[in-house]
């Protein structure tokens, strides 16, 4: 799991600022854009796990 975060902090580093605003996954039916996925995922809050899980199992995230 860690380096999935690790591997989402760097995408999100190297995206436009513009794209930071667009909703990348859906969780318990709210969307959840990048700059909020990066704010809960760098804070390591439960709903940040949940992102991240749920963007490894989109394949996402964790793909070699």
């Amino acid at each position: 799991m860690i380096d999935a975060k690790a591997e989402f902090i760097k995408a999100y580093s190297n995206l436009p600022v513009p794209t930071r605003e667009e909703v990348i996954v859906v969780i318990d039916g709210k969307p959840i854009t990048w700059d909020v996925a990066y704010f809960e995922v760098s804070g390591d809050t439960q709903l940040g796990k949940k992102i991240v899980e749920k963007l490894v199992k989109m394949k996402i995230l964790g793909c070699e």
